[in-house]
């Protein structure tokens, strides 16, 4: 019997935060966390069970078929909730045989499967995952000490967290600018797919 995938949604569009910001990129979103963070802007629980072959089906779909032309972006970002919870080598290699590269964006709790292209770590509760490719803060305002993270990679981002108010994101936005202006190391990342209302 073959593994399902429980997914959220699988759509083609530009990269809005971090390193790849402005990079297109095939996104698969599974659906489940083991977190519950309250600004989360992701519906964990709704999905449809697929398998790693029916996933590759709809990843050529949206991208060889975007335009009409035979082509790909190259770029597969798998997503969640957390996706580090599902992610088994059948889609990897699978994703692999297609040449593309597997970007995955992860909180951190559970250790990194191998041959993975790039690792996004958004640390939140206990992380065990070693040496990821860049590290995002969802900053909410103040003066944290972020200091062990410049320890793990050379690439740091610090991201205000929209908390759905207008007044309270400009603030966070604010000392956020703030704070990379203190700390050299670190970069601003904002979630520019909103800022420019694209999925």
């Amino acid at each position: 019997m073959k593994r399902t995938y429980k997914v959220n949604e699988i759509f083609y569009s530009l990269q809005g935060e971090g390193y790849w910001t402005g990079t297109p990129m095939v996104f698969v979103r599974l659906s489940g966390c083991n977190l519950d963070c309250p600004w989360c802007d992701t519906s964990h629980q709704s999905g449809t069970l697929m398998s790693a072959d029916e996933i590759i089906a709809r990843i050529k779909e949206v991208d060889y078929g975007y335009d009409g032309f035979d082509h790909n972006c190259g770029r597969v970002c798998i997503t969640g909730g957390e996706p580090l919870l599902q992610l088994g080598y059948d889609l990897i290699n699978a994703l692999h045989r297609l040449d593309y590269s597997i970007h995955v964006e992860t909180n951190g709790t559970i250790p990194r499967p191998e041959m993975l292209n790039w690792v996004t770590m958004s640390p939140k509760g206990e992380t065990v995952l070693d040496n990821p490719n860049e590290i995002k803060i969802v900053y909410e305002g103040g003066d944290p000490d972020l200091s062990k993270w410049t320890e793990y990679c050379p690439n740091l981002f610090i991201q205000p967290c929209d908390t759905g108010d207008p007044d309270r994101n400009r603030e966070i936005l604010t000392q956020a600018i703030d704070y990379v202006k203190r700390h050299a190391e670190w970069r601003l990342s904002l979630q520019t797919h909103k800022l420019i209302d694209i999925r």
